[in-house]
């Protein structure tokens, strides 16, 4: 946790003017460990973290740059959400809503999706992401939202065990939803607001 002086703020900013600057802070990690998914007719799928043998650095920008999905969708109903430790950018996240062509919202206008969420690596395990993902519910709900969704992979174990800690429950598990990359799994999470 972040002692008192380092209290961080969350504060909402434009998407078009901020988006640049919330990229700044890069998203990469190193997978060293990945989730096997065990699926039981009946039952919730049972995740288990198993080791690599040769760990990675995973960068989501490198696959798609965020100053590019202005190009891709129309965010003016999207939100950004900055994490600022005193006048440093510590972390962010980003909020699709009433997005028309955007298959996770399955057309609807009372979900919200958390597109993005990030902190810079010297601030993580700090409080920070659990800060980001209360705002987004109360940004969420602020919009008569009934759901957040979230679309990670099983490569992405930090992030899987985050929202489960927030509460989110697993949805979906696509074993082909990335043709580029056969070997990662989709999953998406929801928690009902």
């Amino acid at each position: 946790m972040l002692s008192r002086a380092e209290r961080v703020q969350i504060v909402e900013e434009r998407v078009h003017t901020a988006l640049a600057e919330y990229a700044r802070v890069p998203i990469a990690f190193m997978v060293e460990k990945v989730l096997d998914i065990h699926e039981a007719q009946g039952s919730a799928p049972v995740l288990s973290e198993r080791k690599i043998p040769v760990p990675y650095v995973k960068d989501y920008d490198r696959v798609e740059h965020p100053t590019n999905w202005p190009a891709r969708f129309d965010v003016s109903r999207w939100g950004l959400l900055a994490a600022l430790v005193g006048e440093q950018r510590v972390g962010g996240a980003i909020i699709a809503f009433d997005t028309p062509g955007l298959a996770m919202l399955d057309g609807r206008t009372d979900l919200a999706v958390l597109w993005d969420i990030r902190v810079s690596s010297g601030a993580r395990r700090k409080g920070i992401g659990s800060a980001l993902f209360q705002a987004v519910e109360h940004w969420a709900r602020s919009r008569n939202c009934r759901e957040v969704r979230a679309e990670t992979q099983n490569t992405n174990v930090t992030a899987c065990r985050f929202y489960e800690r927030q509460g989110c429950a697993l949805e979906a598990v696509n074993r082909h939803a990335y043709l580029e990359m056969p070997e990662e799994i989709q999953l998406l999470w929801h928690k009902g607001l």
